[in-house]
């Protein structure tokens, strides 16, 4: 390795003993859907259905059991979006510690409200996670407590590590495999494993476009909405990973809805990212690949917006402009001729005095489910032919 701070298989390989009977050993899917759709054998490890909903609980908790008791005791100290810091809090709740997670402020709601529930005490900062680490520090030095840092630990990495050992035993024909980045400690600890049992695969890291140089600064991936990673999983990664690729939030989105729809695995942002990286044939390779599914933790809220995007995005979801005269069953009588076309009205907004209508009609705009593009293009077409003037919003 490149530094000594990092860990290796002995490590890893200790972090599997004390997580035993405490992370669930997560189940990998083969998924024929997805393959047909990345034009190879496509598998998920399902990190998703682990305990608190992510991986984070791995590096967690083998971190805390590291901690003498005595230490514990005066208080562990985290920053995170949210899926370590609910880690952190639930593993501080196994071993009694009080525990005070430091949050970005808009940091999502179902996270924020979970690792509240686990007893920890949160401090919201700025908007950004470095904002947070760095409240979290200074608290710290102020009141004493063992920080637990999300990703430049390696006794955490380790914990993340251990993925990596069950995905090698749970999965026999495997050419690449895909790893969300932020911070870098789950790709660092699973690159570590897998470079040790299984050296021949290919090992690729996925991040957000978004938090990259000249992006636009967000992410719905908020799971590895970090700038850069770590200077130690930096690092580990440069010698471990055989390349990192990134994916577009678009991707990420229909990654979402795909997983949901097909797979039935309700996936955040963060651990849509393999699936977006693998249908969007960026990852190389050509044998059997797996996507590691990092977590499930998506807001409600959110799930909603990626939804109808992904679904737009996929051509399921027509959002239109038109207008109608402004006469008694005029709209009744769009709304019949798009119903014969077995189209299924989501949304009506009247418009009666928007811009650009001309007296005497009323602006009409449509929410409508559509079968794929192209039905999308073919119901246009359609409204044109009926003498509606239709200009699509989606």
């Amino acid at each position: 390795m490149a530094t000594r701070a990092a860990p290796g298989l002995p490590e890893i390989e200790r972090a599997r003993e004390r997580l035993d009977g405490i992370a669930r050993v997560t189940p990998v899917f083969p998924s024929e859907t997805l393959s047909l759709l990345a034009g190879r054998p496509m598998s998920l490890k399902a990190e998703n259905l682990q305990r608190t909903g992510s991986f984070k609980i791995r590096g967690a908790y083998v971190k805390l059991s590291s901690i003498a008791p005595e230490q514990r005791a005066a208080g562990v100290v985290a920053a995170s979006a949210g899926n370590h810091g609910q880690a952190v809090a639930w593993a501080a709740r196994e071993f009694g510690a009080p525990a005070t997670i430091f949050m970005p402020q808009d940091s999502p709601m179902a996270k924020f409200d979970a690792t509240r529930s686990y007893g920890a005490e949160i401090e919201l900062t700025g908007p950004a996670i470095e904002e947070s680490l760095e409240a979290a520090l200074a608290f710290v030095e102020r009141t004493g407590g063992s920080f637990v840092h999300p990703y430049e630990d390696p006794v955490v990495i380790s914990g993340q590590g251990t993925i990596g050992l069950e995905l090698a035993e749970q999965v026999a024909e495997l050419d690449t495999v895909v790893l969300p980045i932020g911070g870098g400690g789950l790709a660092s600890g699973i690159a570590i494993a897998l470079r040790a049992v299984r050296p021949g695969l290919r090992l690729v890291g996925v991040r957000a476009a978004g938090t990259m140089a000249g992006g636009s600064g967000f992410t719905i991936a908020d799971g590895i909405a970090v700038k850069e990673p770590g200077e130690l999983s930096t690092s580990i990664l440069e010698e471990t990973l055989d390349d990192i690729v990134a994916v577009e939030d678009e991707q990420i989105a229909e990654a979402i809805v795909l997983l949901a729809e097909r797979t039935k695995l309700v996936v955040e942002g963060a651990g849509a990212v393999g699936v977006a990286a693998l249908l969007g044939r960026l990852a190389g390779g050509s044998g059997p690949a797996l996507a590691l599914l990092s977590g499930g933790n998506i807001d409600a809220s959110l799930m909603v917006q990626v939804m109808r995007r992904g679904l737009a995005l996929s051509g399921r979801y027509l959002v239109l402009r038109t207008r109608v005269p402004d006469r008694p069953g005029e709209l009744a009588k769009l709304l019949d001729l798009l119903a014969a076309e077995r189209v299924s009205v989501v949304e009506v907004e009247h418009q009666r005095e928007a811009a650009g209508v001309p007296v005497g009609h009323t602006g009409v705009e449509l929410t409508l489910l559509t079968r794929d593009p192209e039905h999308c293009e073919q119901l246009l077409a359609r409204m044109r032919g009926w003498g509606y003037p239709v200009d699509r919003l989606d």
